[in-house]
């Protein structure tokens, strides 16, 4: 077992409706003393036993609406309640005490936390799976995965602001 205890987690998707849509990447940073380890759970190897196991040891899951969209997903096409592996931690209600509203990319922005890929949205998130599943294109999957290494690292700086 690991030596963990804190990971913040962002799901990609295809779309918002687990039911129709499928999970393309998870982004998993991984809190380990000074520093972390960022796991990128892509395409076929999002299951239930992966995710499982990159989450073995993990106390406490940070995300950003994540009670509303991110474990809801997992949990209707993994078949898995990260509720029952760990705590979860929604940050987006930690903003709305502090008055800090919208999306998290407007609260990044509030606060001042730096992102290099600027303007992207999930829908330019959906956008890039396509290009590299449908054309094999490297460099929309290069940025797809950058896009959300972002997400899971900001979560952390979020945390930290908050």
């Amino acid at each position: 077992m690991n030596e963990l205890t804190n990971a913040y987690l962002d799901i990609e998707t295809t779309g918002l409706s687990p039911y129709c849509n499928v999970i393309t990447v998870i982004g998993v940073y991984l809190e380990n003393g000074a520093g972390g380890d960022l796991v990128q759970l892509v395409g076929d190897d999002v299951t239930r036993d992966n995710l499982h196991g990159v989450l073995d040891g993990v106390r406490t899951i940070y995300t950003y609406n994540g009670s509303r969209f991110d474990l809801p997903f997992i949990h209707t096409r993994l078949g898995t309640d990260l509720n029952d592996l760990c705590r979860h931690h929604d940050l987006m209600y930690d903003c709305w005490q502090r008055n800090l509203r919208g999306g998290f990319k407007a609260v990044e922005m509030q606060l001042g936390i730096p992102r290099k890929l600027r303007g992207l949205s999930g829908y330019d998130a959906v956008l890039l799976w396509y290009r590299y599943l449908n054309y094999d294109d490297q460099k929309a999957l290069a940025t797809l995965l950058e896009y959300n290494r972002e997400d899971v690292v900001n979560l952390k700086a979020l945390r930290e602001l908050l």
